[in-house]
């Protein structure tokens, strides 16, 4: 049974101020993957992910490393950036000063599904990092396309908000691949796991295939 590729990378590589970060890497993610990278710290793991990303920018919904949020608006404008390409400039200059009913309420509901419903209009900048991460996912919700890339999308979050924020990504995108360094977590919601070391990829299996005693030991603590 064929697969349909929709990310495909071949030999990548790439290097910082001349410092070797990815080194040879294919990756090919299939429609329907759940897909985590691990590895240590600084492993490439990010960079992987950019690479990911700058395939097909139009066609994902991105979580991003730190939530990245503009921490003086509010939790609603954060949340609408989602969607800022599919709007004019001068429908999406108006919501920043008046939103329209139909995008506050819809938004809000978005906010719900990972608890932030009452922090609508806050601003960005007064959230928990915790909360900053979810309203981050919200964005990517609110984005709507299929494939998804989160860089530690639940990494500020307890294991059991963690798993409730990647459960409702897996029900909302049909293809995922997120850097990840919980490993319970990754073996439970992704079907892929895919390890880098020193800018290599070294495992790419089912995750079937693997235990967490396996990925600890490989890793120790430091994963």
């Amino acid at each position: 049974m064929s697969r349909e590729i929709v990310l495909s990378l071949s030999g990548a590589a790439a290097s910082y101020g001349g410092r070797p970060v990815l080194s040879d890497v294919d990756l090919e993610v299939s429609v329907g993957e759940k897909v985590a990278i691990m590895g240590r710290s600084g492993a490439g793991k990010s960079t992987l992910l950019g690479l990911l990303y700058a395939l097909r920018p139009e066609a994902i919904a991105l979580v991003p490393q730190a939530a990245a949020l503009v921490r003086p608006l509010s939790v609603f404008h954060n949340v609408y950036m989602g969607r800022l390409d599919r709007n004019s400039t001068i429908a999406n200059l108006r919501t920043l000063v008046s939103p329209r009913r139909q995008d506050i309420v819809e938004i809000g509901g978005v906010l719900r599904t990972v608890g932030l419903a009452d922090k609508i209009f806050e601003s960005a900048g007064a959230l928990s990092g915790g909360q900053q991460q979810r309203a981050s996912v919200a964005r990517a919700l609110y984005n709507g396309r299929s494939i998804l890339l989160g860089d530690e999308p639940v990494s500020a979050l307890d294991r059991v908000q963690g798993a409730e924020v990647l459960a409702l990504i897996n029900r909302n995108h049909e293809t995922v691949v997120t850097a990840m360094h919980d490993v319970e977590l990754a073996l439970e919601f992704c079907n892929r796991i895919v390890v880098l070391e020193s800018g290599r990829k070294i495992i790419d299996v089912s995750s079937k295939d693997l235990s967490a005693d396996r990925l600890i030991a490989h890793f120790g603590a430091a994963i």
